[in-house]
């Protein structure tokens, strides 16, 4: 089964096409960083926008890379939610009328849902059930992972996600956008004991996530001290080490309390090098086998949709021309 998967819920335009929910035949992504670079973060007009100019070029380049005429395509899949309304509806109704062209079904996929499924499109794979820490700029979560479209939501954050404390740390040290990549290169040059920042545990629901003290914990170091950026690079470390600690820490904590030998890291936060080598190493201790999808699936890409989407398909999960977009979703994933 050949899958067209399309992804646009926040700053990249991406699509794919892979084959029986494994295999990619080519995968293609456009990023936004330097327009929303300026500004410190995503702008939702302008990205929305920069999303019309690039779908069909995108999704053109997908085609063309996998080899495969768009007649042999037999299904579509886009991102329904969550994200930027307006980024979402420009890649969701690409899909709709495309699918329409062509005759064949398609179907809306949760982005969360997509992020858990990119596990599975490398040579090593979990079985199931397994744990996923799922993090990311707008996301962190815990799940118990039943198949590829049974999810329970174990925990999640509070307040900011690990992806977004990060980018808005580096707009304070003014180390520009996205946060995540510049502060683990300066991380790798400081000194993570020189400075410590607090680890939020939440012993009361311990596998959900606070990350907005660890952030004002930052800023207040720098509003105190006027030399700051003369230790940039202690500063970095320090916080990455904060969030390292605690979502290695949850993550292998969800996995004891509901008997998995087996833990997935996805996501754009997944990429950073301290984090992975963090849970492997502490998961080894443990007798836990670690699945990370390679650093190209780790952020928003259209494989991952495609893949979740050959599942929807195989269980006869199909969307409607009057299918809408949403922003959020409740505490169960929502279809």
């Amino acid at each position: 089964m050949l899958i067209l998967g399309i992804e646009s819920s926040c700053d990249e335009t991406a699509a794919a096409v892979v084959k029986d929910g494994k295999t990619i035949l080519s995968s293609v992504v456009s990023s936004q960083i330097e327009v929303h670079n300026p500004y410190g973060g995503v702008v939702p007009e302008l990205a929305s926008r920069k999303h019309i100019e690039a779908i069909a070029p995108v999704v053109k380049e997908a085609i063309t890379e996998s080899g495969i005429n768009i007649n042999q395509l037999d299904a579509i899949a886009a991102t329904r939610g969550p994200g930027l309304i307006g980024s979402l509806l420009v890649g969701f109704s690409f899909a709709k009328a495309y699918a329409f062209a062509l005759g064949i079904p398609w179907t809306g996929v949760n982005h969360l849902e997509g992020h858990i499924n990119s596990v599975f499109l490398g040579p090593e794979s979990p079985s199931f059930p397994f744990i996923a820490l799922l993090v990311s700029g707008g996301h962190t979560s815990l799940y118990y992972v039943k198949s590829h479209i049974e999810f329970q939501l174990l925990g999640q954050t509070r307040d900011d996600a690990a992806g977004e404390a990060f980018d808005k740390v580096a707009k304070m040290l003014g180390l520009g956008y996205p946060g995540g990549i510049v502060i683990s290169s300066l991380a790798e040059k400081g000194d993570p004991e020189k400075i410590k920042f607090p680890r939020a545990y939440l012993p009361s629901t311990p596998l959900d996530f606070s990350f907005s003290g660890l952030k004002t914990s930052v800023n207040r170091y720098i509003q105190i001290n006027e030399n700051y950026k003369d230790h940039v690079p202690d500063i970095a470390a320090g916080f990455q080490e904060s969030v390292v600690d605690v979502l290695s820490k949850k993550v292998l904590s969800a996995a004891n309390q509901k008997g998995c030998d087996q833990v997935a890291i996805v996501g754009g936060v997944a990429a950073n090098k301290k984090l992975r080598e963090r849970i492997k190493n502490d998961a080894s201790r443990k007798g836990i086998s670690v699945y990370i999808p390679s650093i190209e699936l780790c952020g928003d890409n259209g494989a991952m949709i495609a893949a979740a989407g050959y599942h929807y398909i195989k269980k006869g999960i199909f969307s409607e021309l009057d299918c809408d977009v949403y922003s959020r979703v409740n505490k169960k994933i929502q279809k």
